[in-house]
């Protein structure tokens, strides 16, 4: 069975923000954010929003600047800079060749600081490992949205493999005693192999991996088991942005995640410049009552800086077993360091954030969607009627920062506030994956809407906007959304407790239109002419959020104030 995710985000950006809610699936899911579950289930896939790249310079600028975060070894945070600079410079081949290295070091990086994938390697015998492959890539085959490029997955198995073989934890983790002249040759050799071998399906490619993994053996002693789950690994995530192979620990991780529950610190977090910044702090968790704040630099962990780790070690070292404690340096700009002692504690992410009257007078209701999981309608129910009895005359919904969840959670909030048309469609390659999604008339709320989204509101917010924005439902207010249009199914894999997040289908609002690159447009807009100066980009963020708000608020007036004049001519 197939479980849908409309995304979360693990950002396209997919290193950008993780949430350490519970744990550390970047990308997205840090708790990072991810997409969802094992019997596949459909996913709006969480999407993880990138820093910046520099408006306006030369593409041989951007890939200096990208190569200098390589060249320090900084993949996250270079995979996040290549993917947003590759929304301003769509198509660019050398940024997209830059962007992949980034992608196959960063997904190393973080297989070998997963307890559960080093275990998997350790366990699996060549034919559980080699089956596993093929079980990936027999459900690529049928469900992947597009047919898969199958050469391309082959080839970027073995660059999977060349890189692996130069990585300190890698071979480490190994236990591999190997010059830089045996991986030299042993590189020529796997490519020499690689260009007189068919690769045109999934037999090919097991076929391929079988002949890789018994010469690498003999040649330097590695097990079939690492040579073929780096083949397994770089097919998943070669597929797109969004398709990934899924470790026993982040597909436990993707469960909790759609049921809102973890075990964790509480906090969404990105690598930047040597440390770890705070994107957000889960109401009532753990960080929070530890100190920790929004827009706080996380530059040390356990007494090691942060500066001399990958964002993966970071990570790691701020997860752990429930009940236990990390010891963190934090810092506010312009305040001195702080040392905090945080528990790791089971962290109850809530499904709206700040359910309140925003303006008493003018009866403006207001409620935050962080994500939308697996009780948001339910909860969403409940918050309205309240806000019903303390007076509520018109609502605005925000979603901003919302990275996406579960497709059928935005689908029945949206249908809160339409009593009919469509909500969504989606188109796959499988004719199963073909559905249009529509509005009910009961239970409708009538109340006057506004929606507030910006460029982090991402997959199942854009479902949930889009159907809004097309059926006239309401005002959409903010910034153009992220663009990420396309549904994720998780599937369960036969080994190591493993599953693999891939993309089935594509999906369209309800006036056609493909939410892909383009994202929807607000209604009304604002948009920030000022350029921050290092060190006070998120004093401008925070601006561009409460000027979205005033707009917000100015769009609810408006919009009751002209239900009052319908209702007073009749």
């Amino acid at each position: 069975m197939q479980k849908r995710v409309s995304a979360l985000r693990n950002r396209s950006g997919l290193a950008a923000r993780r949430r350490f809610w519970s744990f550390l699936i970047v990308p997205t899911l840090l708790g990072f954010l991810i997409a969802t579950p094992a019997f596949s289930q459909a996913v709006a896939e969480p999407v993880t929003i990138a820093p910046d790249a520099l408006p306006g310079i030369s593409v041989s600028a951007v890939i200096e600047r990208g190569l200098q975060l390589e060249s320090n070894q900084r993949w996250g945070e270079a995979l996040s800079f290549y993917e947003e600079a590759l929304r301003d410079y769509r198509g660019n081949d050398q940024l997209k060749s830059r962007h992949d290295v980034a992608k196959l070091h960063y997904s190393l990086g973080r297989r070998y600081h997963d307890n559960s994938f080093k275990q998997s390697v350790a366990s699996l015998n060549r034919q559980q490992t080699l089956s596993l492959y093929s079980e990936l890539l027999q459900k690529t085959n049928t469900h992947y949205v597009s047919t898969p490029p199958w050469r391309w997955l082959g080839e970027r198995g073995a660059r999977a493999l060349d890189i692996a073989l130069k990585d300190h934890d890698f071979i480490a983790a190994n236990r591999l005693n190997v010059s830089a002249e045996q991986v030299e040759q042993l590189r020529r050799e796997v490519f020499q192999l690689l260009a007189r071998r068919p690769m045109n399906g999934s037999r090919d490619l097991v076929a391929l991996a079988s002949e890789v993994a018994q010469l690498v053996e003999a040649r330097i002693g590695l097990p079939t088991s690492a040579t073929v789950m780096e083949f397994v690994s770089a097919a998943a995530s070669g597929l797109d942005d969004y398709s990934a192979y899924l470790t026993a620990d982040q597909l436990r991780e993707v469960y909790s995640q759609i049921e809102g529950n973890f075990v964790g610190l509480g906090v969404e977090l990105k690598a930047e410049d040597g440390a770890l910044l705070i994107v957000h702090v889960i109401p009532n968790s753990p960080a929070e009552r530890a100190g920790i704040l929004a827009n706080d630099r996380i530059v040390a962990v356990d007494g090691k800086s942060t500066a001399e780790m990958s964002t993966d070690e970071a990570a790691a070292m701020l997860t752990g077993e429930e009940g236990t404690w990390v010891r963190v340096t934090a810092y506010s700009p312009g305040a001195q360091p702080r040392v905090l002692n945080v528990r790791r504690e089971h962290v109850e992410v809530p499904s709206l954030e700040d359910v309140k009257i925003l303006d008493a007078k003018d009866g403006i209701a207001y409620v935050r969607i962080p994500t939308f999981q697996k009780t948001t309608s339910r909860d969403l129910e409940a918050a309205l009627w309240d806000l019903h009895r303390k007076g509520m005359r018109s609502l605005i919904l925000d979603l901003r920062g919302n990275p996406g969840g579960l497709l059928t959670s935005s689908v029945e909030v949206a249908d809160k506030f339409l009593t009919q048309g469509n909500i969504v469609s989606t188109r796959g390659r499988s004719a199963q994956e073909d559905f249009n999604y529509q509005a009910h008339y009961g239970g409708t709320w009538r109340v006057p809407l506004v929606v507030l989204i910006d460029g982090d509101s991402a997959s199942a917010s854009e479902i949930f906007a889009g159907a809004i924005k097309d059926n006239k439902r309401g005002r959409i207010v903010g910034t153009t959304s992220f663009g990420k249009g396309s549904v994720q199914g998780i599937f369960p894999l036969g080994y190591a407790g493993a599953g693999i997040r891939l993309t089935t289908a594509k999906f369209f609002s309800p006036s056609g239109r493909e939410i892909s690159l383009h994202g929807v447009e607000p209604d009304e807009s604002i948009r920030l002419t000022a350029k921050p100066v290092e060190g006070e980009l998120s004093n401008v963020q925070q601006h561009a959020k409460d000027a979205i708000l005033e707009l917000g608020l100015q769009a609810a007036r408006n919009r009751d104030q002209a239900v009052l004049n319908r209702d007073v001519a009749r």
